[in-house]
């Protein structure tokens, strides 16, 4: 099976599903005949009636706001002009729009609402991105995104200006990403702030960058950013098509379409990535990987994702590549031992205590001789202890919540000790866990670690290090099964790609990573040209 198989048989699948894009459907269109005909209404060119209508469909809502004007020669035209308060900029909206309108020298020889439709549209109004709206669905769906809509009588056409505004959160540091020699911005909650941060990154006219609209009801506005000629066109499409599959009445966030257009759902691994820094999305577009932005959400996705770039991070390319290959191995050993101390200590202490030296198991079952419960079940009721902590910190005001996780751990840690419920030495045990699970860069992959242990825990329980092995085992496979956008999850290490493996669990130097990942981008793959290792000077000159 070649690299795209899971993308083929995806696209047989969709010949049998007929649906119109959603980037392509009517912002109200609903499955009864009667909304669909609604949702292509057009203007009547009455201004009393269209107003009339339009404060009917939107329920005299309080922040649609319409001003009433009279314009032209001898102030002879009635027109309206109507904004979605919160959504404008008020200072473009008042000096560009209405001033200009009522101006009485902007007309000055205009007879007819004809001629000044016209003058408004190619003239009089000094903002940008002036449209002709015929159809409801289009004012409406151009009104709730910030536009300002111009009614005139008599004139079945309306105009829509670009006077989107408001406020919104200014660009701040990572909170969950944090970078000690890199750049200090992250993404907001504007699509169109997250795609100016990595436009400044990447000054390129092949920066391409496509909208759609999904979600039925939210109409949200999504975006995908590629680079052409370096992404690989057969990816590109794909994430076309699982968009424009989407078919869901809600797209609050990006986490949204992370589950709508993973390739696996029955995995704890994730299979596309998000992130909240600027930089890594511009490194990732230059691999040849898609952007995902979503309106209203500070994370971006990238696709397709590797298993091994949930172990690196943004600073790994700031320093000296062999301070990151060693934090690399670091985090990868992290990985192992979040998942596999708990299981280890049960096992041991179950079933394989000739493993441990005769000292140190004396000194356990010491420890163990008060305690009623088995090593399962005492390492079960520590793990979710510190869970209910952790899940406790995370949802408490950040002003108390570190303060509750710390102190709850300790009292109760020391409390259960005194208690006989649990030995020291799994407190030792499950302390090391819960810091080492906090060193993985990647949120969803800690998370995954979480549920893996308690799976391997149990297996310990009753097979001991056979069980681990066994489950183990399992997970290898699985992680070899899976894809991201037809991409082999392990790769490049499964299957084994020399040329790429610079980059990986190791990083080479920077002038050693010449090409791009094979599988992804497939074109363009020279990134570093030839003899960039730099030479000190052996002629003694600048001595």
């Amino acid at each position: 099976m070649g690299t795209f198989s899971r993308i083929s048989s995806r696209k047989k699948k969709k010949k049998n599903h007929t649906r119109t894009p959603s980037n392509q459907s009517n912002p109200s269109a609903d499955t009864s005949g009667e909304a669909k005909e609604i949702s292509r209404k057009k203007l009547a060119g009455n201004l009393e009636e269209d107003l009339q209508y339009l404060i009917s469909e939107t329920g005299q809502s309080s922040d649609i706001i319409i001003r009433e004007l009279a314009i032209g020669p001898e102030h002879g035209t009635k027109a309206a002009v109507i904004v979605t308060d919160g959504l404008i900029n008020n200072q473009t909206v008042n000096n560009s729009i209405l001033k200009m309108m009522l101006d009485p020298f902007s007309f000055p020889d205009s007879p007819d609402p004809e001629t000044i439709f016209q003058k408004l549209k190619t003239g009089i109004l000094s903002v940008s991105g002036v449209k002709e709206i015929l159809y409801w669905d289009d004012l409406f769906f151009s009104l709730l995104t910030g536009e300002t809509i111009i009614l005139m009588d008599g004139n079945p056409v309306a105009l829509a200006t670009n006077t989107k505004g408001g406020e919104v959160r200014q660009i701040g540091e990572p909170k969950a990403e944090i970078s000690i020699r890199g750049a200090q911005d992250s993404f907001t909650e504007s699509i169109r702030i997250n795609t100016s941060l990595v436009r400044r990154r990447i000054v390129n006219p092949h920066l391409h960058l496509e909208s759609m609209t999904l979600g039925k009801v939210t109409q949200t506005k999504v975006e995908i950013m590629y680079i052409k000629g370096i992404a690989n066109d057969k990816i590109v499409q794909e994430v076309r098509d699982r968009l424009q599959r989407i078919d869901i009445d809600q797209m609050i966030d990006a986490g949204y379409i992370e589950q709508m257009i993973e390739d696996e759902t029955f995995t704890t691994f994730p299979t596309v990535f998000y992130t909240e820094r600027p930089d890594i999305v511009a490194s990732n577009l230059l691999e040849g990987k898609v952007a995902i932005f979503v309106q209203g959400s500070p994370s971006v996705i990238t696709v397709p994702a590797l298993f091994v770039e949930f172990f690196q991070s943004a600073d790994d390319y700031y320093m000296r590549f062999d301070i990151s290959t060693a934090l690399r191995i670091l985090r990868v050993l992290i990985f192992i031992l979040s998942i596999l101390a708990p299981a280890a200590y049960v096992a041991v202490t179950t079933f394989h205590q000739e493993m441990i030296p005769t000292t140190l198991i004396i000194a356990i079952a010491a420890q163990r001789e008060a305690i009623p419960f088995p090593a399962f079940v005492e390492a079960l009721v520590m793990e979710i202890t510190f869970e209910i902590l952790r899940e406790a910190g995370v949802r408490l005001p950040r002003a108390i919540g570190q303060a509750v996780s710390i102190v709850g751990a300790l009292v109760i840690g020391q409390a259960a000790i005194q208690a006989s419920i649990v030995s020291p030495a799994m407190v030792i045990i499950v302390a090391i866990t819960a810091i080492a699970n906090f060193a993985i860069p990647s949120y969803s992959v800690a998370i995954s670690t979480r549920l893996i242990r308690f799976v391997l825990m149990a297996l310990s329980a009753f097979m001991g290090f056979y069980g681990i092995i066994f489950g183990l085992t399992i997970m290898i496979f699985h992680l070899c099964s899976l894809r991201s956008f037809g991409i082999p999850y392990l790769a490049p290490l499964a299957p084994l790609m020399a040329r790429n493996i610079g980059d990986s669990i190791i990083r080479l130097p920077l002038w050693a990573m010449r090409s791009r990942p094979t599988l992804i981008s497939q074109k363009n793959i020279i990134r570093v040209g030839n003899e960039q290792r730099p030479f000190p000077d052996q002629s003694g000159e600048n001595r």
